[in-house]
């Protein structure tokens, strides 16, 4: 049992970590929100405690800047977007996702707009349907998820809501093989294995790999998922972590069907976390017909 607990070891010292207070985390790139969710007009979020607007530019590619007007403070994000332009609402000073001011109101047409007169942006890019913002110089790219490209794999949003809770306690959480028998009863835990049966613990560059195989119950309704009619079956697990706070589970089934789950908390400030989370699913083959 003792190996169970080493993730739990290696996590615990940082529960209590105030993340604004640590630059290395404006170092990493993270899910802020769906992209669909900017074709609604330029949208406000939290990162690490840095207030940010983002909006789709003039080539409908995601922006992100600082969300306070250089003139008199002002949201950015109670504006409005004018031919991929974030336009303050409170004098109308329109920037571009550079951070740059292009247009004035109060100037003449020949009055050269001051190079002072801009906000911080920051680097933006879309993937796997979320726009991934990285407040600072990155250390590592966005976490490559192989089986997003893969054909394959059927990419499914799943979640996107805030929680009241550390990033990192949600990794242990996630790592943590021994509490399915407790927390998840009504679905998929099984009394009798209330420890995995195969557990398996590494050390990546960015990172920790577990790899365990645990027996689960499989009610009705998963059976018809997973096109399985036992009531009993077994995971084998496969869990990265990507340091800060993503983590990749692949979880694969005796009949071969796989699922991988990918969670990101991201860091909203020390007190609260945005959940990010998609899966991305085998396509189950066809039952062949029975001959008649």
């Amino acid at each position: 049992m003792s190996t169970l607990y080493t993730v739990h070891n290696v996590l615990i010292q940082c529960f209590f970590m105030l993340v604004t207070q640590q630059p290395v985390f404006r170092r990493f790139w993270y899910p802020v929100m769906p992209r669909q969710q900017l074709n609604g007009g330029p949208q406000a979020f939290d990162l690490l405690g840095e207030p940010l607007v983002l909006w789709l530019d003039e080539a409908d590619q995601a922006a992100a800047v600082r969300d306070r007007c250089c003139h008199r403070t002002a949201k950015l994000s109670l504006g409005k977007v004018d031919q991929g332009r974030i336009c303050c609402p409170y004098h109308g000073w329109e920037f571009n996702g550079k951070g740059d001011c292009v247009k004035v109101p109060q100037l003449q047409p020949e009055c050269a707009i001051p190079a002072n007169y801009r906000v911080d942006a920051y680097r933006c890019q879309e993937r796997y349907g979320y726009v991934w913002v990285c407040l600072e110089d990155p250390l590592i790219d966005i976490p490559n998820i192989e089986e997003a490209d893969d054909l394959n794999y059927r990419l499914i949003q799943e979640f996107y809501e805030p929680w009241q809770c550390a990033g990192l306690r949600v990794m242990e959480n996630e790592l943590d093989l021994a509490h399915p028998t407790f927390v998840h009863t009504n679905t998929f835990g099984s009394e009798e294995h209330p420890t995995p049966d195969e557990l398996e613990i590494t050390e990546t560059d960015w990172g920790i790999r577990v790899f365990g195989k645990l027996g689960v119950v499989n009610p009705e309704l998963q059976q018809k998922n997973l096109k399985m009619g036992e009531a009993k079956t077994s995971r084998t697990l496969t869990m990265d972590w990507l340091m800060p706070f993503t983590i990749k589970l692949k979880i694969t089934y005796p009949n071969g069907l796989e699922h991988i789950v990918v969670n990101t908390m991201t860091p909203v400030s020390d007190r609260a976390s945005q959940w990010c989370s998609f899966v991305c699913a085998t396509i189950p083959q066809p039952i062949p017909l029975q001959p008649m």
